[in-house]
């Protein structure tokens, strides 16, 4: 097992693959143990952390983390405010590690409903980090691909080819299609996540709720990568003939 994830590893180096996780299973992490679903985003964190040096041994050049959904601004306010803590607490926390790790940190999604103080963190984050060329860590908080896909279209005057869209709707943090997609906990939907680069991403369900997902979790899902065809559409070449 531990040659074949090496194996493997160094492919993903080579393709510089674009890895994309939905993060799920925090609140019945928490529930399971009889703490409030605040303990499970606490924790998430630290899987966060495991993910992304992960990521960084096995070449993985884009990493899109699902952090928080347009539409999770439905749930409890007091879970909506520690969140938000959360991700102010962590992106001026783990800036200055990023930087010395060569990870450039940039968020994805709406701005304009963040609170001020999680919008200055996300700001000196990505300013901080902006030369790293390590990975790419892309963290999406309040973002919707669906809300995403139409404010490009509202940009669009003259007909676009798939590239062209790509381009625009990237414009801000230009960025490859995703390789593989990944979500935690057992749930098997894309939620509004990056429903236009998924278009022909492998996509990987797991059981494990997301604060004990770690580095050995993702070798898995990247060795299930591997081990998948992908034809885009073609047939292979003996296939045809």
């Amino acid at each position: 097992m531990r040659q074949s994830s090496l194996l493997h590893s160094s492919n993903t180096m080579q393709r510089g693959l674009h890895v994309a996780i939905i993060m799920d299973g925090n609140g019945r992490w928490a529930a399971a143990r009889g703490l409030p679903r605040t303990a499970g985003h606490r924790v998430g964190a630290e899987a966060v952390r495991r993910t992304i040096q992960g990521a960084i041994a096995s070449g993985i050049t884009t990493l899109t983390l699902y952090a928080f959904s347009t539409d999770n601004w439905k749930r409890p306010v007091a879970e909506v405010n520690e969140l938000m803590r959360l991700f102010r607490l962590h992106l001026l926390k783990e800036a200055r590690q990023c930087t010395k790790q060569g990870i450039r940190l940039t968020i994805i999604g709406r701005r304009d409903r963040l609170p001020s103080a999680v919008r200055m963190a996300m700001e000196a984050a990505e300013a901080l980090t902006r030369r790293g060329d390590k990975l790419h860590l892309r963290i999406a908080i309040d973002y919707s691909a669906r809300e995403a896909i139409l404010q490009t279209i509202g940009k669009i005057t003259a007909p676009l080819s798939r590239e062209e869209f790509s381009a625009l709707l990237n414009s801000d943090t230009p960025v490859s299609e995703v390789d593989l997609l990944i979500r935690t906990s057992g749930e098997q939907r894309l939620s509004d996540f990056l429903l236009w680069e998924s278009a022909y991403a492998e996509l990987y369900f797991t059981k494990v709720l997301w604060p004990d997902f770690g580095q050995q979790d993702l070798l898995v899902a990247l060795n299930a990568y591997h081990a998948r065809d992908r034809r885009f559409g073609s047939i292979q070449a003996a296939e045809a003939a």
